[in-house]
């Protein structure tokens, strides 16, 4: 099962304070939308999502389609391919939403510790 990039989305109190603490442990700013509670930063191929006010957890997280620089890669298991797979294996699907504009659409799922998984495709 490929399940594309991983990055670990945080639920901060200050994306700011967030965004300037992770800037002194190697991390750049790859996404600056702060003003709007959130960011992306990178350090080598670790990928951290800061999230002021949006996520109530800290969630795991993979975007299908994407290498670790955000760009297509080909080939690439489309997010309702997924869903399908996880569903024979088995695994309770929650918050799906299968029907995104130019067929994105994500899906989560909780680990037998009840850690929260993302999986969500941003490309057709």
């Amino acid at each position: 099962m490929n399940l594309g990039a991983f990055s670990v989305s945080l639920a901060v109190k200050d994306v700011k304070a967030s965004v300037a603490f992770y800037k002194k442990l190697g991390f750049e700013q790859l996404v600056d939308l702060t003003e709007q509670g959130w960011a992306i930063l990178k350090n080598g191929d670790h990928i951290i999502g800061l999230f002021q006010g949006m996520i109530d957890e800290n969630i795991l997280t993979f975007n299908p389609g994407w290498d670790q620089n955000g760009k297509n890669v080909e080939p690439y298991t489309d997010i309702r391919e997924l869903h399908k797979q996880l569903e024979a294996a088995g695994v309770e699907v929650f918050n799906a939403n299968l029907d995104g504009p130019d067929s994105r659409g994500s899906l989560m799922i909780r680990d037998p510790d009840g850690n929260a998984i993302l999986l969500d495709q941003h490309r057709a």
